[in-house]
Protein backbone atom coordinates (compact mmCIF):
# COMPACT_ATOMS: atom_id res chain seq x y z
CA UNK A 1 0.00 0.00 0.00
CA UNK A 2 2.95 2.13 0.86
CA UNK A 3 3.57 1.81 -2.65
CA UNK A 4 0.70 2.49 -4.65
CA UNK A 5 0.70 5.66 -2.38
CA UNK A 6 4.24 7.00 -3.19
CA UNK A 7 2.84 6.23 -7.20
CA UNK A 8 -0.52 8.39 -6.43
CA UNK A 9 1.58 11.22 -4.52
CA UNK A 10 4.22 11.12 -7.51
CA UNK A 11 1.59 11.34 -10.32
CA UNK A 12 1.00 15.03 -9.27
CA UNK A 13 4.35 15.43 -11.29
CA UNK A 14 2.36 14.16 -14.24
CA UNK A 15 -0.52 16.46 -13.37
CA UNK A 16 1.15 19.53 -13.10
CA UNK A 17 3.69 18.85 -16.34
CA UNK A 18 0.84 17.44 -18.70
CA UNK A 19 -2.67 17.69 -17.45
CA UNK A 20 -2.46 21.27 -15.94
CA UNK A 21 0.71 23.11 -18.23
CA UNK A 22 -0.20 21.66 -20.94
CA UNK A 23 -3.75 20.39 -21.55
CA UNK A 24 -5.56 22.85 -19.43
CA UNK A 25 -5.02 25.35 -22.88
CA UNK A 26 -7.40 23.71 -24.85
CA UNK A 27 -10.08 24.78 -22.23
CA UNK A 28 -8.52 28.26 -22.61
CA UNK A 29 -8.19 28.49 -26.25
CA UNK A 30 -11.67 29.16 -27.21
CA UNK A 31 -12.23 32.19 -25.08
CA UNK A 32 -8.32 33.74 -25.72
CA UNK A 33 -8.94 33.23 -29.61
CA UNK A 34 -12.30 35.10 -29.39
CA UNK A 35 -10.92 37.97 -27.04
CA UNK A 36 -7.71 38.36 -29.19
CA UNK A 37 -8.88 37.84 -32.02
CA UNK A 38 -6.50 34.84 -33.03
CA UNK A 39 -6.25 32.11 -35.68
CA UNK A 40 -6.37 28.61 -35.58
CA UNK A 41 -2.91 28.24 -36.55
CA UNK A 42 -2.13 30.90 -34.11
CA UNK A 43 -3.76 29.26 -31.49
CA UNK A 44 -1.87 25.93 -32.35
CA UNK A 45 1.30 27.69 -31.93
CA UNK A 46 1.00 28.18 -28.30
CA UNK A 47 1.27 24.45 -28.25
CA UNK A 48 3.97 24.20 -30.93
CA UNK A 49 6.07 26.72 -28.61
CA UNK A 50 4.76 24.72 -25.36
CA UNK A 51 6.35 21.21 -27.07
CA UNK A 52 9.65 23.08 -28.32
CA UNK A 53 10.05 24.56 -24.71
CA UNK A 54 9.26 20.85 -23.50
CA UNK A 55 11.87 19.28 -26.32
CA UNK A 56 14.55 22.28 -24.87
CA UNK A 57 13.69 20.78 -21.24
CA UNK A 58 14.03 17.31 -22.35
CA UNK A 59 17.28 17.25 -23.55
CA UNK A 60 18.93 19.48 -20.71
CA UNK A 61 17.29 16.88 -18.22
CA UNK A 62 20.33 14.08 -19.01
CA UNK A 63 22.71 16.82 -18.10
CA UNK A 64 21.15 17.88 -14.90
CA UNK A 65 20.82 14.22 -13.99
CA UNK A 66 24.32 13.83 -13.84
CA UNK A 67 24.50 17.07 -11.61
CA UNK A 68 21.14 16.76 -9.42
CA UNK A 69 19.37 14.14 -7.78
CA UNK A 70 16.05 13.46 -9.86
CA UNK A 71 13.53 14.62 -7.01
CA UNK A 72 15.60 17.73 -6.84
CA UNK A 73 15.02 18.53 -10.51
CA UNK A 74 11.25 17.33 -10.43
CA UNK A 75 10.60 19.77 -7.51
CA UNK A 76 12.66 22.58 -8.96
CA UNK A 77 10.71 22.08 -12.46
CA UNK A 78 7.55 21.96 -10.87
CA UNK A 79 7.89 25.45 -9.20
CA UNK A 80 9.33 26.86 -12.18
CA UNK A 81 6.18 25.04 -14.17
CA UNK A 82 3.74 27.25 -11.61
CA UNK A 83 5.74 30.27 -11.93
CA UNK A 84 5.11 30.72 -15.71
CA UNK A 85 2.25 29.24 -15.15
CA UNK A 86 1.04 32.53 -13.04
CA UNK A 87 2.75 34.52 -15.92
CA UNK A 88 0.89 33.40 -18.72
CA UNK A 89 -2.15 35.65 -16.79
CA UNK A 90 0.11 39.22 -17.09
CA UNK A 91 -0.03 39.02 -20.51
CA UNK A 92 -2.40 39.83 -23.68
CA UNK A 93 0.25 40.59 -26.14
CA UNK A 94 1.13 37.73 -28.20
CA UNK A 95 4.97 37.18 -28.01
CA UNK A 96 5.10 37.17 -23.96
CA UNK A 97 2.22 34.78 -24.19
CA UNK A 98 4.35 32.46 -26.85
CA UNK A 99 7.33 33.37 -24.20
CA UNK A 100 5.38 32.20 -21.26
CA UNK A 101 4.38 29.11 -23.25
CA UNK A 102 7.79 28.10 -24.17
CA UNK A 103 9.17 28.46 -20.99
CA UNK A 104 6.52 26.57 -19.27
CA UNK A 105 7.29 23.46 -21.52
CA UNK A 106 10.93 23.73 -20.83
CA UNK A 107 9.44 23.05 -17.32
CA UNK A 108 7.29 20.78 -17.37
CA UNK A 109 9.44 18.33 -19.35
CA UNK A 110 12.28 18.40 -16.24
CA UNK A 111 8.87 16.93 -14.20
CA UNK A 112 7.88 14.64 -16.88
CA UNK A 113 10.93 12.67 -17.36
CA UNK A 114 12.42 12.87 -14.00
CA UNK A 115 8.84 11.42 -12.40
CA UNK A 116 8.80 8.89 -14.91
CA UNK A 117 12.61 8.34 -14.11
CA UNK A 118 11.48 7.84 -10.30
CA UNK A 119 8.29 5.65 -10.88
CA UNK A 120 9.87 3.40 -12.65
CA UNK A 121 12.34 2.96 -9.47
CA UNK A 122 9.59 2.30 -7.65
CA UNK A 123 8.31 -0.13 -9.72
CA UNK A 124 11.83 -2.36 -8.92
CA UNK A 125 10.46 -2.44 -5.15
CA UNK A 126 7.48 -4.66 -6.65
CA UNK A 127 8.49 -5.96 -10.31
CA UNK A 128 5.02 -7.97 -10.00
CA UNK A 129 2.92 -4.49 -10.16
CA UNK A 130 5.38 -1.78 -12.05
CA UNK A 131 2.66 -1.77 -14.89
CA UNK A 132 0.18 -0.53 -12.45
CA UNK A 133 2.67 1.50 -10.23
CA UNK A 134 3.78 3.44 -13.94
CA UNK A 135 0.52 3.60 -14.60
CA UNK A 136 -0.66 5.49 -11.82
CA UNK A 137 2.32 7.69 -12.20
CA UNK A 138 1.25 8.23 -15.51
CA UNK A 139 -2.17 8.56 -14.68
CA UNK A 140 -1.84 11.40 -12.78
CA UNK A 141 -2.06 13.26 -15.83
CA UNK A 142 -5.87 12.61 -15.59
CA UNK A 143 -6.21 14.20 -12.08
CA UNK A 144 -4.87 17.47 -14.04
CA UNK A 145 -7.13 17.16 -17.09
CA UNK A 146 -9.98 16.72 -14.84
CA UNK A 147 -8.92 19.13 -12.38
CA UNK A 148 -8.93 22.03 -14.94
CA UNK A 149 -12.22 20.95 -16.60
CA UNK A 150 -14.04 21.49 -13.43
CA UNK A 151 -11.38 24.77 -12.46
CA UNK A 152 -11.35 26.50 -15.65
CA UNK A 153 -15.17 27.09 -16.46
CA UNK A 154 -15.92 28.33 -12.87
CA UNK A 155 -13.15 30.94 -12.57
CA UNK A 156 -14.33 32.16 -16.28
CA UNK A 157 -18.06 32.19 -14.99
CA UNK A 158 -16.54 34.10 -11.99
CA UNK A 159 -14.43 36.69 -13.86
CA UNK A 160 -16.90 37.02 -16.68
CA UNK A 161 -17.50 41.14 -15.72
CA UNK A 162 -13.44 41.71 -15.98
CA UNK A 163 -12.00 42.51 -18.54
CA UNK A 164 -10.00 39.55 -20.34
CA UNK A 165 -11.76 36.69 -18.42
CA UNK A 166 -9.36 33.96 -19.16
CA UNK A 167 -6.06 35.49 -17.44
CA UNK A 168 -7.93 34.90 -14.00
CA UNK A 169 -7.90 30.96 -15.08
CA UNK A 170 -3.99 31.08 -15.65
CA UNK A 171 -3.98 32.14 -12.25
CA UNK A 172 -5.87 29.90 -10.71
CA UNK A 173 -4.46 26.75 -12.61
CA UNK A 174 -1.09 27.79 -11.20
CA UNK A 175 -2.52 28.05 -7.64
CA UNK A 176 -3.24 24.03 -8.43
CA UNK A 177 0.21 23.64 -9.94
CA UNK A 178 1.60 24.98 -6.26
CA UNK A 179 -0.58 22.67 -4.53
CA UNK A 180 0.21 19.83 -6.55
CA UNK A 181 4.19 20.52 -5.84
CA UNK A 182 3.37 21.08 -2.35
CA UNK A 183 2.27 17.00 -2.53
CA UNK A 184 5.11 16.30 -4.44
CA UNK A 185 7.70 16.39 -1.67
CA UNK A 186 6.92 13.48 0.43
CA UNK A 187 7.11 11.17 -2.89
CA UNK A 188 10.38 13.08 -3.24
CA UNK A 189 11.62 12.43 0.07
CA UNK A 190 11.04 8.96 0.78
CA UNK A 191 12.46 8.05 -2.52
CA UNK A 192 15.72 10.30 -1.87
CA UNK A 193 15.89 8.48 1.55
CA UNK A 194 15.78 4.88 -0.36
CA UNK A 195 18.66 5.77 -2.06
CA UNK A 196 20.51 6.95 0.12
CA UNK A 197 20.31 3.65 2.72
CA UNK A 198 20.93 1.63 -0.66
CA UNK A 199 23.97 4.13 -2.01
CA UNK A 200 27.50 2.53 -1.05
CA UNK A 201 29.96 3.13 1.80
CA UNK A 202 32.22 6.02 0.47
CA UNK A 203 29.95 6.71 -2.90
CA UNK A 204 28.97 10.19 -4.21
CA UNK A 205 25.22 11.60 -3.76
CA UNK A 206 24.18 13.05 -7.21
CA UNK A 207 21.80 12.03 -9.77
CA UNK A 208 21.48 8.82 -11.56
CA UNK A 209 22.84 5.84 -10.37
CA UNK A 210 26.75 5.30 -12.03
CA UNK A 211 26.58 2.01 -14.49
CA UNK A 212 27.78 -1.21 -13.01
CA UNK A 213 31.24 -2.43 -13.71
CA UNK A 214 31.77 -3.48 -17.65
CA UNK A 215 28.73 -1.53 -18.50
CA UNK A 216 28.94 1.87 -20.63
CA UNK A 217 27.78 4.74 -19.95
CA UNK A 218 26.23 5.39 -22.91
CA UNK A 219 25.39 2.07 -24.77
CA UNK A 220 21.92 2.50 -25.75
CA UNK A 221 21.27 0.90 -29.84
CA UNK A 222 19.33 3.63 -30.90
CA UNK A 223 18.88 1.99 -34.29
CA UNK A 224 17.49 -1.15 -32.73
CA UNK A 225 14.54 1.11 -30.97
CA UNK A 226 14.37 3.28 -33.97
CA UNK A 227 10.68 1.76 -34.95
CA UNK A 228 9.29 1.86 -31.61
CA UNK A 229 10.91 5.76 -31.42
CA UNK A 230 9.61 6.64 -34.93
CA UNK A 231 5.86 5.07 -33.76
CA UNK A 232 5.81 7.29 -30.77
CA UNK A 233 7.10 10.70 -32.48
CA UNK A 234 3.89 10.11 -34.95
CA UNK A 235 1.57 9.77 -31.67
CA UNK A 236 3.19 13.04 -30.67
CA UNK A 237 2.11 14.26 -33.88
CA UNK A 238 -0.88 13.32 -33.56
CA UNK A 239 -2.65 12.96 -30.41
CA UNK A 240 -1.47 17.05 -29.48
CA UNK A 241 -3.73 17.84 -32.30
CA UNK A 242 -7.11 16.17 -30.82
CA UNK A 243 -5.93 17.54 -26.76
CA UNK A 244 -5.32 20.99 -28.21
CA UNK A 245 -8.80 21.91 -30.31
CA UNK A 246 -11.09 18.79 -30.01
CA UNK A 247 -13.06 21.34 -27.41
CA UNK A 248 -12.57 24.57 -30.00
CA UNK A 249 -14.85 21.70 -32.06
CA UNK A 250 -17.39 20.64 -29.70
CA UNK A 251 -17.98 24.34 -29.14
CA UNK A 252 -18.03 24.70 -32.98
CA UNK A 253 -20.78 21.93 -33.02
CA UNK A 254 -22.89 23.23 -30.50
CA UNK A 255 -22.24 21.79 -27.59
CA UNK A 256 -23.26 23.43 -24.30
CA UNK A 257 -20.74 25.18 -21.85
CA UNK A 258 -21.57 21.69 -18.52
CA UNK A 259 -21.46 19.12 -21.81
CA UNK A 260 -17.61 20.15 -22.68
CA UNK A 261 -17.09 20.37 -18.93
CA UNK A 262 -18.17 16.97 -18.53
CA UNK A 263 -16.87 15.37 -21.90
CA UNK A 264 -13.38 16.72 -20.42
CA UNK A 265 -13.73 15.68 -16.54
CA UNK A 266 -14.56 12.34 -17.78
CA UNK A 267 -11.50 12.09 -20.59
CA UNK A 268 -9.40 13.01 -17.31
CA UNK A 269 -10.81 10.46 -15.24
CA UNK A 270 -10.30 7.56 -18.10
CA UNK A 271 -7.00 8.78 -17.94
CA UNK A 272 -6.46 8.02 -13.99
CA UNK A 273 -8.50 5.05 -14.78
CA UNK A 274 -6.17 3.76 -17.89
CA UNK A 275 -3.45 2.67 -15.38
CA UNK A 276 -5.47 -0.62 -14.18
CA UNK A 277 -6.73 -1.14 -17.23
CA UNK A 278 -3.46 -1.77 -19.05
CA UNK A 279 -1.27 -2.56 -16.72
CA UNK A 280 -1.08 -6.12 -17.49
CA UNK A 281 -0.21 -5.12 -21.45
CA UNK A 282 2.70 -3.22 -20.25
CA UNK A 283 3.93 -5.83 -17.78
CA UNK A 284 4.11 -8.19 -20.80
CA UNK A 285 4.82 -6.71 -24.09
CA UNK A 286 8.40 -6.56 -24.25
CA UNK A 287 8.75 -5.26 -28.32
CA UNK A 288 6.51 -2.38 -29.78
CA UNK A 289 2.89 -4.41 -29.77
CA UNK A 290 1.64 -2.20 -26.31
CA UNK A 291 3.13 1.20 -28.56
CA UNK A 292 1.20 -0.20 -31.64
CA UNK A 293 -2.11 -1.31 -30.31
CA UNK A 294 -2.53 1.41 -28.36
CA UNK A 295 -1.43 3.56 -30.89
CA UNK A 296 -4.46 2.48 -33.51
CA UNK A 297 -7.06 2.55 -30.65
CA UNK A 298 -6.12 6.44 -29.88
CA UNK A 299 -6.22 6.96 -34.06
CA UNK A 300 -10.10 5.39 -33.69
CA UNK A 301 -10.41 7.85 -31.06
CA UNK A 302 -9.33 10.89 -32.65
CA UNK A 303 -11.14 10.49 -35.68
CA UNK A 304 -14.71 10.32 -33.88
CA UNK A 305 -15.36 13.65 -33.46
CA UNK A 306 -14.82 14.27 -36.83
CA UNK A 307 -17.23 12.56 -38.59
CA UNK A 308 -20.54 13.08 -36.47
CA UNK A 309 -21.35 15.28 -33.97
CA UNK A 310 -23.56 12.66 -31.90
CA UNK A 311 -23.34 13.13 -28.29
CA UNK A 312 -22.55 9.20 -27.72
CA UNK A 313 -20.34 8.89 -30.17
CA UNK A 314 -18.64 12.27 -29.66
CA UNK A 315 -18.42 11.11 -25.49
CA UNK A 316 -17.16 7.44 -26.64
CA UNK A 317 -14.49 9.22 -28.26
CA UNK A 318 -12.96 10.79 -25.04
CA UNK A 319 -13.22 8.20 -22.97
CA UNK A 320 -11.57 5.84 -25.63
CA UNK A 321 -8.71 8.38 -26.17
CA UNK A 322 -8.60 9.09 -22.06
CA UNK A 323 -8.54 5.87 -21.30
CA UNK A 324 -5.74 5.46 -24.19
CA UNK A 325 -3.17 8.09 -24.64
CA UNK A 326 -1.03 8.09 -21.71
CA UNK A 327 -0.79 4.65 -21.22
CA UNK A 328 1.05 4.88 -25.16
CA UNK A 329 3.26 6.91 -22.81
CA UNK A 330 3.58 4.46 -20.22
CA UNK A 331 4.37 1.81 -22.60
CA UNK A 332 7.87 3.53 -24.03
CA UNK A 333 8.58 3.55 -20.22
CA UNK A 334 7.88 0.10 -19.89
CA UNK A 335 9.70 -0.51 -23.22
CA UNK A 336 12.88 0.79 -21.53
CA UNK A 337 12.79 -0.88 -18.64
CA UNK A 338 12.27 -4.11 -20.03
CA UNK A 339 15.00 -3.68 -22.79
CA UNK A 340 17.74 -1.08 -20.91
CA UNK A 341 19.96 -2.01 -17.69
CA UNK A 342 19.31 0.47 -15.31
CA UNK A 343 22.32 2.57 -15.75
CA UNK A 344 20.68 3.67 -19.06
CA UNK A 345 17.20 4.26 -17.99
CA UNK A 346 17.57 8.00 -17.79
CA UNK A 347 19.24 7.98 -21.40
CA UNK A 348 16.02 5.71 -22.67
CA UNK A 349 13.46 7.64 -21.41
CA UNK A 350 14.76 10.97 -22.60
CA UNK A 351 15.38 9.71 -25.80
CA UNK A 352 11.56 8.70 -25.88
CA UNK A 353 10.82 12.02 -24.66
CA UNK A 354 12.70 14.06 -27.12
CA UNK A 355 11.01 11.97 -30.36
CA UNK A 356 7.24 12.44 -28.53
CA UNK A 357 8.32 16.41 -28.20
CA UNK A 358 9.27 16.98 -31.79
CA UNK A 359 6.11 15.44 -32.93
CA UNK A 360 3.97 17.56 -30.95
CA UNK A 361 5.88 21.15 -32.04
CA UNK A 362 4.94 19.66 -35.43
CA UNK A 363 1.01 18.45 -34.69
CA UNK A 364 -1.06 21.76 -33.26
CA UNK A 365 0.62 24.35 -36.10
CA UNK A 366 -0.61 21.54 -39.00
CA UNK A 367 -3.64 21.06 -37.44
CA UNK A 368 -4.35 24.35 -36.76
CA UNK A 369 -3.31 25.28 -40.45
CA UNK A 370 -5.27 22.61 -42.05
CA UNK A 371 -8.48 23.83 -39.73
CA UNK A 372 -8.14 27.82 -41.24
CA UNK A 373 -8.88 25.85 -44.73
CA UNK A 374 -11.53 24.29 -46.00
CA UNK A 375 -13.08 21.33 -43.84
CA UNK A 376 -12.13 23.33 -41.01
CA UNK A 377 -11.11 21.53 -37.59
CA UNK A 378 -12.90 18.04 -38.46
CA UNK A 379 -10.51 17.86 -41.57
CA UNK A 380 -7.80 18.72 -38.92
CA UNK A 381 -9.07 15.86 -36.67
CA UNK A 382 -8.30 13.25 -39.46
CA UNK A 383 -4.95 13.88 -40.30
CA UNK A 384 -3.99 13.81 -36.42
CA UNK A 385 -5.76 10.05 -37.00
CA UNK A 386 -3.54 9.45 -39.62
CA UNK A 387 -0.50 10.29 -37.75
CA UNK A 388 -1.75 7.77 -35.04
CA UNK A 389 -1.96 5.10 -37.66
CA UNK A 390 1.15 5.19 -39.33
CA UNK A 391 2.85 5.54 -35.65
CA UNK A 392 0.91 2.07 -35.13
CA UNK A 393 2.23 0.69 -37.97
CA UNK A 394 5.95 1.36 -37.54
CA UNK A 395 6.04 0.38 -33.48
CA UNK A 396 4.66 -3.06 -34.90
CA UNK A 397 7.98 -3.81 -36.01
CA UNK A 398 9.89 -3.04 -33.01
CA UNK A 399 11.29 -6.70 -31.25
CA UNK A 400 12.58 -6.88 -27.73
CA UNK A 401 16.06 -5.75 -27.86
Amino acid sequence: MRLLWLAVALSMGAAVSLGITRFAYALLLPPMREDLGWSYTLAGSMNTLNALGYLLGALATPMLLRRLAPGTVLIAGALLATVFMALSGFFVDTVPLLAQRLLAGTASALVFVTGGLLAARLGLQDPGRSGLLLGLYYGGTGWGISLSALLVPAVLGAAASQPHAWTWAWWALAAACAAATVLLVWPVRALQAQAAAAMPAGAAAGGAAAPPAGQPAAGVRWRALAPALLGYGLFGVGYIGYMTFVVALLREQGSSPAAVTGFYALLGLAVVLSSRIWAGLLDRSRGGGALALLNALLGVATVLPALTSAWPVVLASGLLFGGVFLSVVASTTALVRHNLPQALWASGISAFTIVFAAGQIVGPTVVGWIADGPGGLARGLVFSACALWVGALVAWRQKPL
